[in-house]
Order: structure tokens, then C-alpha cells, then sequence
């Protein structure tokens, strides 16, 4: 089997694809630029050569070689950044737990009208990183940057203006975690697609103090200590639902709601954690339900004196976390009260219905 140099083309032995050796990683493992220009790292015993570096088809000599005109001169790619030796890695107890970031900077913060922005990636944890950021593109995606990131570093991504600020509003972060000529635990893959708000990148109170900057800077979290980030969607199924029950509502007669008036009219609390901040940034999901459960406590203790009187609490369908811990509050703190779910039609499965005893 011929060596593996920089420049060949190879072909996957065990997987389809294949694509162009950029460079190595140690002895066993090769760095690969696929078609679609991101670097794979790949085994060596796994390629095979296809097409030497210089455009030599194996198999071939000059002779066989039909007469042309001479060929225009690649232009080389990139070089592949050098790993730093193990041993020169200083590591943390907590950095084996991976915390990664997203920061963006203005460049001129006198001027939020006409400045720029600088956007980097953190890399908070002992690990190496192959990092791939996207955006989307009509309904694609299109890489912005790729390649490897060093443990406990920071690194620009690029700089861009408002004009493509719209480009932003939707990316996605995809990373392998791996250590160099070490042994390590094993990490999943992480992709995670973030909704960047770009209305903040016009507040200069949006940019605050963070772990990474001296100046101030909007954090979007990847990744806290291995937990990826997960974004708050909409299905399409709760969409559907919430527009049938909708038409039923304004279907109804409208005598219905006037038939009898309530001496103490039902209170509707939103606790999403959108309705009760502006801004979400630098809290991670503890202290939003924390927040969340205040807000509650509070509600509650305002109308214990109110007998008689029906709160109603908007915590969504989710995954449960909030509603149960709702329940386990009522439960410990006010066992006096009577709850059950709310109107169906009115909230569907997302909202708690106490009355006050």
C-alpha cells in the first residue's frame, strides 16, 4: 500500500466518500478535506490512494498520459493547524466538562449605528475541538468556518456588519471532542442550532460583563459543563393544535362568556421564561426555573387570603419539568389549595389551575 502524503486524493475503505489528505495527526490517524471542504479525521488503514499528490494517477506513467494543453496550477489549501504536544496542555478539573460559546463583540460600542461586529468561539474545557459553524441559507446550510479548535482558547471567527445580520438569526454549531496522544472519556458529538436575536446587536445594554472579554459582549452558550443547549421550539403539531382550538374558541356563542360573572375573575399567569424577562443570557436552565418558581411564590402568597379566587399558571407542554415542579410546590407549601388542569380548549395541555382554599 503506497504511503499517504499530503495532496493525495484517497477513498474510504469501510464508509462511501473519500477526499484530499490535508495533514496528520499522529501516525495512525489522517486529516481529510472531504467534497464538501470540511476536515475529517480518518484512520490511516482505512484510505486508500486514488490519485497521488501532483495529479499522478497510480497505475500510470508520463507515457500513458495523452497529449494537452498544461494544466492551470492548484492553488494550495490551507494548512492544517499543528496539534500541541500533550504534555503542554495544562489542564483543570473542571475543564472535563466541555463549556463552549459563542461571543459577539461590537467593534466601536460608541457607535451602535454604524459598527461592526467580531465574533468568536470559546472553547472552555481540556479537549480538542473539530468545530464546523453554519448559518442557514434558504433551506440549507452554509459553513462559515471550520477546523480545529485548542483546549482553553479563544478564536476569531470572522467580523461582519448589519447588513448580515440577517444571515445570523439562524446558525448551528456542530463539534468531536477529542485529546491528543492521551487517554480521555468519551464524548458525543454535539450539534446544537441557536436563534440568535439580532434586534440585541442594536441595544448596547444587551452587550454585558462575561467570563471571557474585558469588554462587554452577547454570550450565546453551546454547551455548559458537556449539557448542550437546547432551544425552545415550536412543533408544527402544537401550531396545528393551537389554531383548532382557536376556531373553536371564537366559534363558541359569545353569551357563553357573559353568562354568569365571577365575583373574583380567574387570574392567567404566563411563567414562560420569555414573558417574564427581556433577556435570557447568561442563566442557565436551574436558574430559569428558579426565577420561574419565584414568580409563582409570589403569585401565591398575594392571594391566600382570597378564598375562593382560581389562578390559572401557563407552563407549556414541554418536557414537564416546570408543571411537576409546580405541583411538588403546591404540595409542600400550600396543601390547603385545589389544583387540577386548566381548561383544555382554553390552554390545552399547558397550564395548572389552583384555587385558593
Amino acid at each position: 500500500m503506497k504511503k499517504l502524503q499530503v495532496g493525495d486524493k484517497v477513498r474510504f475503505l469501510s464508509t462511501v466518500g473519500g477526499g484530499t489528505v490535508k495533514g496528520f495527526l499522529n501516525k495512525q490517524l489522517v486529516i481529510v478535506e472531504d467534497e464538501n471542504g470540511f476536515d475529517v479525521p480518518v484512520l490511516v488503514s482505512e484510505c486508500v490512494v486514488v490519485e497521488a499528490a501532483g495529479n499522478e494517477k497510480l497505475g500510470q506513467t508520463d507515457t500513458d498520459i495523452p497529449d494537452k494543453e498544461p494544466e492551470k496550477k492548484i492553488e494550495k489549501t490551507k494548512p492544517v493547524p499543528q496539534i500541541e504536544e500533550a504534555n503542554l496542555i495544562s489542564e483543570t478539573t473542571e475543564g472535563e466538562k466541555i463549556t463552549t460559546c459563542l461571543v459577539f463583540l461590537p467593534t466601536d460600542a460608541k457607535n451602535m449605528t454604524q459598527t461592526s461586529f467580531e465574533c468568536y468561539f470559546v472553547n472552555d474545557s481540556n479537549y480538542f475541538l473539530f468545530l464546523n459553524y453554519m448559518y442557514r441559507e434558504n433551506n440549507s446550510w452554509k459553513s462559515r468556518y471550520n477546523g480545529i479548535v485548542e483546549p482553553n482558547t479563544q478564536i476569531f471567527i470572522e467580523e461582519f456588519d448589519k447588513t448580515q445580520l440577517n444571515d445570523l438569526e439562524k446558525v448551528c454549531v456542530q463539534f468531536v471532542s477529542f485529546k491528543h496522544n492521551k487517554t480521555y472519556r468519551f464524548k458525543n458529538p454535539v450539534s446544537v442550532e441557536l436563534r440568535i436575536d439580532t434586534v440585541k446587536f442594536y441595544k448596547l445594554h444587551s452587550f454585558i460583563d462575561n467570563d471571557y472579554f474585558d469588554d462587554n459582549a452577547l454570550v450565546y452558550y453551546i454547551t455548559r459543563n458537556d449539557v448542550p443547549e437546547r432551544e425552545m421550539l415550536v412543533s408544527a403539531g402544537d401550531i396545528q393544535r393551537a389554531m383548532q382550538e382557536k376556531t373553536v374558541s371564537e366559534n363558541r356563542p359569545r353569551v357563553q362568556k357573559v353568562v354568569k360573572k365571577e365575583k373574583n375573575p380567574i387570574i392567567e399567569v404566563d411563567l414562560h421564561i420569555d414573558q417574564l424577562l427581556d433577556s435570557r443570557s447568561g442563566m442557565d436552565n436551574a436558574e430559569m426555573l428558579e426565577f420561574q418558581l419565584k414568580k409563582f411564590n409570589d403569585v401565591m402568597q398575594e392571594n391566600l387570603k382570597r378564598k375562593g379566587q382560581k389562578i390559572v399558571f401557563i407552563h407549556g407542554k414541554g418536557d414537564g419539568v416546570l408543571k411537576n415542579a409546580l405541583l411538588k410546590e403546591i404540595k409542600n407549601k400550600y396543601r390547603s389549595c385545589y389544583y387540577q388542569d386548566a381548561s383544555f380548549r382554553e390552554y390545552g395541555f399547558g397550564a395548572t389551575m389552583v384555587t385558593i382554599k
